[in-house]
């Protein structure tokens, strides 16, 4: 099947999101897993005084979990599905949360400006067209020594991973979604995910995109091996590409 892309990503996420938040919370871990992950960041005091970026916010499960640990910081949540964003501002803790409607690809245009302390990004950059320009942005909008955490599906590149999700996918989630309506998506999530980076890979390009103390660390339960934290630091500068 042919991943869907940009705009046509995007209106499948709007058609997707008055069901989202159900199929995720069948997830086991999901929303503590992502709590997980921006524990993993590191920051320190509540997130007092610190700006955070919460890139490709969804339906909010990322933002959540950033209020819950960091519930001092000032959030900025973007998305390039309004009809995800709209789900997430509506949220009893939202208040507060800046919203913003654009891409990964065209933050400037949409007015998100740094520096930022920190950017997390939970299920993103399989799903962009230039993961390489996303990470450069990226990069742009952190201070010196910000820091990136990344949750993502990234396979640990045995074939039992691969096996694992597949069954989980094929025999769980995507008759549910097809009954909802939304099968492409669903189809296309799984293929996102075996076509994109192993972790180790998705390791070595975060260096490349300037990034150092780079750190693949997995996730419990039946994601073992499949889905991901990955925490970086911005470096200096950008190393050159081998």
């Amino acid at each position: 099947m042919t991943l869907l892309r940009d705009e046509h990503l995007a209106a499948a996420f709007d058609h997707a999101a008055r069901s989202y938040d159900t199929l995720v919370a069948a997830n086991p871990g999901y929303h503590a897993h992502l709590r997980r992950s921006v524990r993993r960041l590191r920051l320190p005091g509540q997130g007092r005084g610190l700006r955070l970026l919460d890139l490709g916010c969804g339906t909010g499960a990322s933002t959540a979990a950033l209020r819950s640990v960091l519930p001092a910081a000032r959030i900025t949540a973007v998305d390039a599905s309004a009809g995800m964003l709209r789900r997430a501002a509506a949220k009893p803790w939202a208040d507060g949360v800046t919203f913003v409607h654009a891409p990964a690809e065209r933050l400037p245009e949409a007015g998100v400006s740094g520096p930022f302390d920190a950017v997390f990004a939970a299920y993103l950059f399989r799903n962009v067209t230039d993961p390489d320009a996303v990470l450069a942005a990226v990069r742009g909008l952190l201070r010196p020594g910000g820091r990136l955490g990344v949750h993502e599906y990234t396979l640990r590149g045995r074939h039992t991973d691969r096996a694992v999700w597949t069954l989980v996918c094929r025999g769980v989630v995507q008759p549910v979604a097809t009954l909802l309506g939304d099968g492409p998506l669903y189809r296309h999530l799984w293929r996102s995910v075996v076509d994109f980076d192993t972790a180790g890979r998705f390791a070595r390009r975060l260096g490349a995109a300037g990034f150092d103390q780079v750190r693949a660390l997995p996730l419990p339960g039946w994601q073992t091996g499949i889905t991901h934290t990955f925490v970086a630091r911005r470096a200096h500068a950008p190393r050159e590409h081998a």
